[in-house]
């Protein structure tokens, strides 16, 4: 049985703890026992521990940025390298994403201009086509979104799977080792996304300029769920 560590960096009292770990384990389609969630605000976890795993999520982040920084960043980015090293199968979406970018000497930054919020349009790049874990989908897809910081530069040694009409970098392979990225959250549901939503709403009309029920109400739908569980059926 496969065991997963989902890597987080949110406070004790967020609201979407517990709903992050569901949603990867129903798109995962394993049992929520099998997820060991640390979070990234407590400290570094040891390579030792890390080494302990089958395949390593790196999810959202609440409140936190990797734009922004602060005390807990330079440790954070340092499990990222880490997990490199091992080459331990590593998903990472959003935040998770944009860390794993910043850590392997990509940039990421606030830009409010190229913030996206519910289901955004993406597009495969020729790459992402090609690619055996991507490929499955639509050239053009909508994927569940919700970010104000994006990665304007990549590592050098990643490959641009996706891109959006606002965001270029929507997702990347990393050459040399079992892992991926993606700005959008394929652990997410209509449902889920709109929950989420609702724990963070003073986001939505700064992102949107709709309110909560009119953003909800124009959410489209999507289903990029079983992209995980390709990703852990490849690589476990």
């Amino acid at each position: 049985m496969a065991e997963f560590l989902l890597v987080q960096v949110r406070d004790q009292d967020d609201p979407m703890l517990g709903q992050e770990v569901d949603c990867f384990s129903n798109s995962l389609k394993c049992d929520p026992d099998q997820i060991t969630v640390f979070d990234l605000l407590s400290g570094c976890p040891t390579v030792d521990y890390l080494s302990r795993f089958d395949v390593v999520l790196l999810g959202g982040s609440g409140d936190y940025s990797v734009a922004e920084g602060g005390d807990w960043l330079p440790p954070a980015l340092q499990a990222m390298r880490e997990l490199y090293e091992l080459g331990i199968p590593t998903f990472a979406s959003c935040w998770g994403f944009q860390a794993m970018a910043a850590a392997l000497g990509g940039e990421v930054v606030t830009d409010m201009s190229r913030a996206e919020l519910g289901a955004v349009e993406v597009c495969l790049t020729d790459d992402g086509v090609a690619d055996p874990l991507f490929g499955g989908l639509s050239k053009r897809f909508l994927a569940p979104m919700g970010h104000q910081d994006c990665v304007v530069k990549l590592p050098a040694n990643a490959i641009r799977i996706a891109s959006s009409e606002k965001v270029e970098n929507q997702a990347f392979k990393i050459v040399d080792k079992p892992i991926y990225g993606t700005q959008f959250h394929p652990e997410l549901n209509r449902a889920a996304l709109i929950e989420r939503v609702k724990a963070y709403p003073q986001y939505v009309e700064s992102i949107t300029g709709d309110p909560l029920e009119v953003f909800a109400e124009k959410c489209g739908e999507f289903n990029l769920r079983q992209l995980l569980c390709n990703f852990a059926n490849a690589y476990r």
